[in-house]
């Protein structure tokens, strides 16, 4: 690419010599034709190039100078063309035919023939046609960030002005063709009939708005008068008298348009309008509400904040006064419902030694269950609310201390039972071993020998949803303060048996007991809570002692199985804790019975043991894997594959009790199937003794009366398969269900956040491997399925108390088309657990969704249809049919 800069040109010099009259004739005539050729050197010097070589800029133009004025071009121009530059010193023209480029001050413009007028400060740039009359090489203006692609045009270096003919430009996710546009300068753009989309398809896009009269200032806005909406080049009567689009990498503070609607129960609505704050890079602010025509409305505040390499959250705050029915009507009803959330996560390079993290979860109880504005049944069958905010620190010194401080919360929305920690308290100093070697190596019983400390304070609250943010909650509040050394060792005997023991001392401080006093009025035994300080103690000490063995059967080298391996974990154990009937006091009942309490009952720790705890336990775990040819491998390879995961039996047997010394045998298992897609775990309990004959436990063995070894109480089987076309492709996980305490997986079905319906059944690339057949014969697909069964035997009864399966999945029916669907059966009650079916249609720019609880107390429907684009997101129509909040 050459420069053109005429300010550095050799200038050439006309002299003019004024001599005597008296000259002879021939001089002066030799002098006039010298003066006439050099001026048509001068001004005829035209150059002309057939290829696109380098040209040295001294040969191309001469410029006169003068001193007392500016240079014709204020930059240097790079240029370039296929086929011919010209330079029209005359006309003050440089022209670039074919493929031409031009780069001068801060613009560039590409295009077919380019025109550069430097006495006017104007360039010219169209397109080319040919012989077939198809026209190529259209303009290509890009000044700044700003990107123009019209048919032509004409635009001034020194005002900024332009004038475009069928302009083409992208701003944002939108893209704009306007038949003549007008640039006043360099931040001002008129436009006459233009065409915006988000289409893709630039050209023939599926719809588009036409603008009569609009105004672009880039990195600002764009503002338009009247604007109808044109599908398929088809007007439709939707229109508006004028639209304002903010255009900004930035947040911008604007308006959020409310959705229009009519619900059965509340009448008309507008629902999800407000105003969007943006307050600053790193935090944001958004004001919702939905109001309806029988006096019910909505109110929420949402924020998202973030600072690189620190923190990150969001935080929001959802309330609605709900009315149903019309007052002083049978059926009428109002209710008071809120949630608020809250997530903080901080960046791991934040602080290497402190750590304040929140997931917080609280609200009313049947919030998920009757709100307006959402449905999530993975979260209402859940049944469970819980937050937890909490800060960490380690100091870093020898020995290591570190506390840490929560706040916790715990809700069942069945019972709306509130469970408070405010606050709970922990420290604890890292393990002390002082009888190890300075070098840190450590052998033996002595050296192994450590201890450590730890602290626990808390303040625990249990209270009544009703009872919340009022005095009575704290009328059952328990607190205390925990001490705990832990001192242990642990060695190794006859090499292969490892041995562990150790004793641990425990104080704990309560700040409220409890007397129990006979009323002999009553005949009832009356609790009174005495507030005050009070302490316990208590120890223990425990040993174990094991080993692992290995098993390996190996097969012939020409067998799928190579070789089978059985690891067997035996453990024996040993544990003793004495009696610690100090803290026990007694009443007399209305008998003249003396009844033993202890006044620690339903304290903060609870009370110490009564009795002597002294029992062996016995443990056994086993874990099965197989080596096997790796089919995939073309060179003969093996891999290891798991037969079962776990496969563990434990009992124990306690040396000072009166009877069922024997606790019962218990029995897990685990394994996964058909190349990790099938999850298996089971599980069973085995009692020794026997029952009489009204089912009833006794203390004989059943052995002893001919009736087995022990009898099966109880057996669990929960099976989960996972398969896609994909194997095992990313499934989606609903943010707002599993946010909410519920599942990851849609086998309780989606959640639908109604305020936000941005979730699809599409990945994000799903739309770039679409196939361009009209059938798309690959289906792909995914399917989760959930097995549970449980057999209850307690008492002979021999019991299915759980037998329901539970099915989950997506199909791409056509191209473009989805299908979800979630359901199940429950055979011990013999009904259909909740079933939900779920429709995605991927329109190019737009979306369509129709989701269906069809049988339930969640029965109902939403349809949507929307433009996917954010900055077009209010252009969308969606009707519901919400479940009956008195039904749930």
């Amino acid at each position: 690419m050459r420069k053109f800069d005429p300010s550095k040109t050799e200038p050439f010099f006309t002299k003019i010599v004024f001599i005597d009259l008296s000259t002879k004739i021939n001089h002066i005539v030799f002098l006039f034709f010298f003066l006439i050729v050099s001026n048509l050197e001068v001004y005829g010097q035209n150059t002309s190039r057939k290829d696109s070589t380098q040209v040295n800029v001294n040969e191309l133009v001469t410029i006169k100078k003068d001193s007392t004025k500016k240079p014709l071009l204020e930059g240097i121009v790079n240029r370039k063309a296929k086929d011919y530059e010209r330079l029209d010193q005359r006309k003050k023209r440089l022209t670039l035919y074919n493929e031409a480029e031009l780069h001068y001050q801060d613009f560039i413009l590409k295009s077919g023939v380019i025109v550069l007028d430097y006495e006017k400060n104007e360039v010219y740039a169209g397109r080319l046609k040919d012989s077939a009359g198809v026209y190529s090489q259209f303009p290509y203006f890009k000044q700044g960030e700003n990107v123009i692609e019209p048919d032509s045009i004409r635009f001034n270096t020194k005002t900024g002005k332009a004038q475009i003919w069928n302009t083409r430009s992208k701003q944002g996710e939108m893209f704009l063709k306007s038949e003549i546009s007008k640039r006043e300068n360099d931040s001002v753009i008129f436009f006459k009939n233009a065409r915006f989309t988000t289409s893709e398809n630039k050209e023939n896009p599926e719809y588009y708005f036409l603008a009569y009269k609009a105004k672009l200032v880039p990195k600002k806005k764009f503002v338009t008068g009247l604007t109808h909406m044109f599908i398929a080049d088809v007007p439709t009567p939707i229109g508006v008298p004028f639209s304002f689009f903010p255009m900004t990498n930035k947040n911008t503070s604007g308006v959020i348009m409310p959705a229009p609607g009519q619900n059965n129960e509340r009448g008309y609505f507008l629902q999800n309008g407000g105003y969007y704050f943006a307050l600053s890079d790193y935090y944001d602010l958004a004001i919702l509400g939905d109001y309806y025509t029988n006096g019910s409305y909505a109110l929420r505040t949402e924020t998202t904040y973030a600072k690189r390499y620190k923190f990150s959250g969001n935080f929001q705050v959802r309330y609605e006064n709900q009315v149903l029915g019309e007052k002083g009507f049978p059926g009428y009803a109002r209710t008071n419902q809120y949630n608020i959330q809250w997530s903080h996560s901080q960046d791991t390079k934040a602080s290497a030694n402190s750590r304040f993290s929140s997931s917080v979860n609280f609200g009313s109880s049947k919030y998920f269950r009757q709100s307006i504005n959402l449905v999530n049944v993975g979260s209402n069958l859940n049944n469970t609310l819980s937050s937890s905010i909490s800060y960490s620190k380690t100091v870093p010194i020898v020995p290591l201390v570190n506390f840490s401080v929560a706040v916790t919360h715990n809700q069942n929305t069945n019972t709306e039972i509130v469970n408070l920690t405010l606050p709970s308290f922990n420290a604890s100093v890292d393990r002390i071993f002082p009888f190890a070697k300075q070098d840190g190596i450590k052998k033996g019983i002595f050296q192994n020998i450590n201890f450590q400390y730890g602290l626990r304070g808390d303040n625990k609250i249990s209270t009544k949803e009703e009872f919340l943010f009022k005095s009575q909650m704290f009328d059952t509040a328990l607190a205390g303060i925990g001490h705990t050394i832990p001192i242990s060792t642990n060695f190794k005997i006859f090499k292969y048996f490892s041995v562990s023991a150790g004793t641990s001392f425990v104080e704990n401080w309560v700040f409220n007991t409890n007397e129990k006093i006979f009323n002999t009025t009553t005949n009832q035994v009356d609790i009174v809570r005495k507030n005050g300080f009070d302490s316990y103690r208590t120890y223990n000490f425990s040993t174990s002692i094991g080993t692992t063995i290995y098993g390996t059967y190996t097969f012939k080298e020409t067998n799928k199985i190579q070789a089978i391996r059985h690891l067997i974990r035996p453990s024996v154990s040993y544990g003793y804790t004495p009696s610690f009937g100090q803290y026990y006091d007694q009443y007399k009942d209305n008998s003249g019975n003396y009844i033993s309490y202890s006044r620690f009952e339903n304290t903060l720790f609870g009370a110490p043991g009564l009795g002597v705890a002294n029992s062996i336990g016995i443990g056994i775990s086993n874990t099965l894997e197989a080596k096997v040819l790796d089919a995939a491998s073309k060179k003969g390879e093996t891999k290891k594959i798991s037969l079962l995961n776990q496969f563990n039996f434990s009992t124990s047997y306690n040396l000072t009790a009166e009877e069922f010394k024997l606790e019962p045998i218990s029995f897990i298992g685990g394994t996964t199937l058909l190349d990790n897609k099938l999850g298996v775990n089971f599980g069973a309990r085995f009692d020794p003794y026997d029952l009489d004959s009204n089912n009833q436990r006794i203390n004989e063995f059943s052995i002893n009366n001919g009736n087995g070894l022990a009898r099966m109480t109880s057996s669990n089987i929960t099976l989960n398969y996972t398969v896609s076309s994909a194997q095992f492709g990313g499934k989606k996980e609903s943010k707002q269900t599993v946010q909410n305490g519920g599942r990851k997986d849609d086998l309780f079905g989606a959640a639908v956040d109604l305020s936000n319906q941005d979730e699809s059944l599409f990945k994000k690339d799903d739309a770039k491997n679409q196939q361009s057949e009209l059938f798309n014969y690959k289906f792909p697909w995914d399917l989760q399925i959930a097995y549970s069964l449980t057999y209850s035997n307690n008492a002979s009864q021999r019991e299915i108390t759980t037998n329901s399966v539970m099915v989950s999945g997506n199909i791409d029916m056509a191209i473009k088309w989805k299908m979800g669907f979630s359901s199940g059966y429950d055979f011990a009650q013999k009904g259909i657990s909740f079933t939900q079916l779920r429709f995605e249609r991927d329109l190019e720019s737009w979306r369509m969704s129709f989701s269906i609880v069809p049988i339930g107390v969640y029965q109902s429907w939403n349809f949507f249809i929307g433009i996917k684009s954010s900055m077009l997101s209010d252009i969308k129509w969606d009707k519901r049919n919400l479940p009956d909040p008195r039904l749930r």
